[in-house]
């Protein structure tokens, strides 16, 4: 058998990239049965059918290592959550949502900052300063410019990424600018309702070097949460982390007890922002688990 990794699934077909070329295939029925469904990242074993015209059948899903939801995708090691500095306007509201996601699957995270060019003011040098004295890399770019590019290409060298954050902010246009020869599909920004187009239809690996895939997934404009625990949400919050074992009270949720370690870092370690976005979402979180009781 021959093992590779799915990098695109249409209609019921699997191309699995392998050491010998790319295989279309058809999983086997016994996945149905079992109500396993192949995704894009899945590590694979295949049966060769036809080694000239690259057909095969797909035998064996591998373990996973990590799997995102949406965009449905397998085995990633890190997110490139990209946001436009202007044209839309910045909504650092979802980009913690973006940020708490990629933080529940244990993915490393980058975050672009696209469309400097866009900002006069630079006002996105604010939003760039709060998220780095978070943690978190922060690569400015445009991919109009060229500006921030070649640091980007280094983030992605020699992992799995995948590219995600709403819409008409770039992502497609900043990996061209970084790839020239993939040749991604991109869109014009409506102006009219400040909302892009959803120009990329499917989740697809792809290689840009060697060792090194990407995944340009369809942009989203609301994300949610209900998935996640409102104890847990602290860990999710990056800046957090050295602070939460260090609350007085066993079970803090870092709102109304006394003596709270991280409450004690607001406007030190912690942004009030931050911090008051992880209020706002552990309350949203609370009223859905008691409606849902």
């Amino acid at each position: 058998m021959l093992e590779g990794v799915i990098v695109k699934g249409i209609g019921g077909f699997y191309y699995i990239d392998t050491k010998r070329g790319v295989f279309e295939t058809r999983a086997r029925g016994i996945f149905r049965k079992e109500g396993i469904r192949p995704t894009v990242g899945d590590h694979v074993k295949i049966s060769v059918l036809d080694e000239e015209n690259k057909k095969g059948s797909l035998d064996e899903i591998l373990p996973r290592r990590t799997e995102l939801i949406r965009p449905k995708v397998s085995n990633v090691d890190q997110a490139v959550i990209v946001f436009a500095a202007k044209s839309p306007d910045m909504n650092l509201d979802l980009l913690d949502r973006f940020l708490l996601l990629a933080e529940e699957q244990e993915l490393d995270i980058v975050i672009v900052l696209n469309k400097i060019d866009k900002d006069n003011n630079q006002d996105y040098e604010e939003a760039a300063t709060l998220y780095r004295q978070a943690g978190y890399l922060v690569i400015c770019t445009s991919a109009e410019l060229g500006s921030g590019v070649e640091d980007l290409k280094a983030a992605l060298e020699n992992r799995i990424s995948v590219f995600a954050g709403p819409s008409g902010v770039g992502k497609s246009s900043l990996i061209n600018a970084a790839f020239p020869g993939l040749e991604l599909n991109t869109g014009e920004l409506s102006k009219k309702i400040q909302r892009g187009r959803h120009t990329t239809r499917h989740a697809e690996l792809i290689r840009i070097t060697e060792n090194s895939y990407i995944v340009d997934s369809p942009g989203f404009t609301s994300l949610f949460l209900n998935h996640i625990p409102s104890e847990k949400l602290q860990y999710y919050f990056k800046e957090f982390e050295p602070f939460v074992h260090g609350c007085y009270y066993n079970g803090c949720m870092h709102i109304n007890e006394p003596d709270c370690a991280v409450k004690a870092q607001i406007g030190k370690a912690i942004h009030p922002m931050r911090y008051q976005r992880y209020v706002n979402i552990v309350q949203e979180l609370k009223k859905e688990e008691e409606r849902k009781k």
